[in-house]
């Protein structure tokens, strides 16, 4: 469903204000001497920890490869970081910050502090608390929106680190283990049998889900992860509707899921999301709860 007038209107208004109200239009930011991008450059790099690689900074920040060349120019020329090569790939150029950068990252952090306590001194305790309370409910929708759901190759780099996370951490909670050879084959989720589904946030994996066809009108979703880091966000709801969305286009009228005793929480999600607890449709070894969905026609 998309986003109607008043709600692009309500979000621009904010971003309007707050982007004001803390001097990203200032070129000097915080007081510092130089504009919020050359200072959220140089934070990241600080971040990173030593040696983080161009390309790493430039997908994760997206920035435009000639803008950031400019920007790391400028910081090296003021003696902010440091260039070097890649030890494991001499084609990598990295970038870590100097002495100087560090000092002037750990005084970019005292004065956006200061600014942030400035701005809640205004408040009583009880607005304070809403107010942080409502920025984190913006941050984990706003990081939930950014993420991408996209069909991969079930054989590819991503899909596999996805079930390798998955299986690490089912043989970790089980109580008898996992093993991996009970994961879906990639023949099993490609073409008309299935798919295979990635969650990417800042273009790193952090979610996957599966989707194959057991028989006439019925498909069985499997492997429905979310990595840690990601998780409360409800990238899990939203992974499940887009494998519902891949069975109606495949004309599957039915999906059924099975969980093990253990995932309570798993359980509480499938319920919430429309599925009914049914009896027993498959031996799967690992599965204590079986559930089932009819789709809506289309």
């Amino acid at each position: 469903m998309e986003a109607t007038t008043e709600d692009v209107t309500a979000l621009r208004r904010f971003n309007r204000y707050f982007t004001r109200r803390i001097g990203v239009l200032d070129d000097h930011y915080l007081g510092q001497d130089r504009p919020l991008g050359e200072a959220r450059l140089l934070f990241e790099i600080t971040e990173s920890g030593s040696g983080v690689s161009l390309r790493e900074l430039r997908d994760r920040l997206r920035l435009d490869a000639g803008y950031l060349s400019r920007m790391v120019k400028a910081l090296q020329a003021q003696g902010m970081v440091r260039l070097g090569v890649h030890p494991g790939d001499g084609r990598l150029r990295t970038i870590e910050p100097t002495p100087a950068g560090h000092a002037e990252v750990a005084e970019q952090n005292r004065r956006a502090d200061a600014l942030a306590a400035g701005l809640l001194a205004g408040l009583a305790p009880e607005q304070r608390r809403r107010l942080t309370d409502a920025v984190s409910t913006a941050q984990r929708l706003l990081r939930l929106a950014a993420l991408t759901v996209t069909p991969v190759d079930a054989r590819s780099r991503d899909a596999r680190a996805c079930l390798d996370a998955y299986a690490a951490d089912l043989d970790a909670r089980f109580p008898e283990g996992f093993d991996p050879a009970d994961l879906v084959r990639p023949r099993e989720v490609s073409g008309d049998a299935g798919v295979f589904l990635v969650a990417y946030e800042e273009g790193r994996p952090v979610g996957c889900g599966a989707l194959r066809r057991t028989g006439p009108g019925v498909g069985e979703i499997k492997h429905v992860w979310v990595h840690p880091g990601a998780r409360r966000l409800g990238l899990a709801r939203r992974l499940l509707d887009a494998l519902e969305t891949e069975a109606a286009a495949r004309g599957l009228g039915v999906v059924r899921l099975d969980t093990h005793a253990v995932l309570t929480e798993a359980r509480a999600m499938y319920a919430a999301c429309g599925y009914a607890e049914i009896p027993a449709y498959s031996d799967h070894v690992y599965a204590g709860h079986w559930f089932e969905k009819r789709l809506p026609e289309a």
